[in-house]
């Protein structure tokens, strides 16, 4: 495991990823709580959705009465959604020296957006970079879970949204494409059992976050 810690002063972005019912929002709000816990300055957010104008954008891209959109023009809702919320949200936050806690970030687009979508992944890459200015996640935890799970684990708490109701082909490809992406970058990512009891997984979060915070959590 190749970690690289932050210098103390400067905030630190960690972005959780995965399928559907992942437990993504369970384990982002696990982490901060152990943040504040250690009183370190944290923020919580989301895509799409984290700002006020990408609650409107995420009502569009989720709502099932939106019907088909054409996959570029989702794409790129997504991209202005996460524009935003970097601009709004992300780089203030990193620059007062904040830990930002976000439930979703640019791999969502290129698994769902490139792969479920059937779009080149490069060019999803290239407009969600021009989209953020470049910015990367120090660390980014992929909850791994086969889609079968995920899919009853999310339709068990609510009906289905736009990208949940799509087959199950879509969220294999989705699925194969989060891995694909920590397989080439393992120095950033942490790959997690999603199957595992949600403690243990946030203690293997808490690890791995703390080992990027020397002198800042016990």
């Amino acid at each position: 495991m190749d970690v690289h810690p932050r210098p103390p002063g400067r905030g630190l972005f960690v972005a959780l990823e995965g399928g559907e019912g992942t437990g993504k929002s369970t384990q982002a709000r696990l982490l901060l709580d152990w943040l504040g816990l250690h009183e370190l300055p944290a923020r919580l957010t989301h895509e799409p959705g984290g700002t006020a104008p990408g609650a409107r954008i995420r009502s569009l891209l989720l709502d099932p009465a939106t019907g088909d959109l054409a996959p570029r023009a989702e794409a790129l809702l997504y991209a202005a959604d996460r524009a935003h919320h970097v601009h709004a949200v992300v780089r203030p936050a990193l620059e007062a020296g904040e830990v930002v806690v976000t439930d979703r970030y640019v791999d969502s687009s290129l698994a769902y957006q490139g792969a479920g979508r059937t779009l080149d992944l490069d060019e999803v890459r290239r407009i969600s970079a021009w989209a953020t200015g470049g910015l990367v996640p120090d660390l980014t935890v992929l909850l791994d879970l086969p889609p079968e799970t995920g899919l009853a684990r999310a339709l068990g708490r609510a009906a289905a949204d736009r990208l949940e109701s799509e087959s199950l082909e879509f969220h294999q490809r989705v699925r194969a494409t989060f891995r694909a992406l920590a397989a080439a970058d393992p120095g950033r990512y942490l790959v997690l059992d999603a199957e595992r009891p949600a403690e243990e997984i946030a203690a293997a979060v808490r690890e791995r976050v703390g080992a990027l915070l020397p002198g800042r959590v016990a």
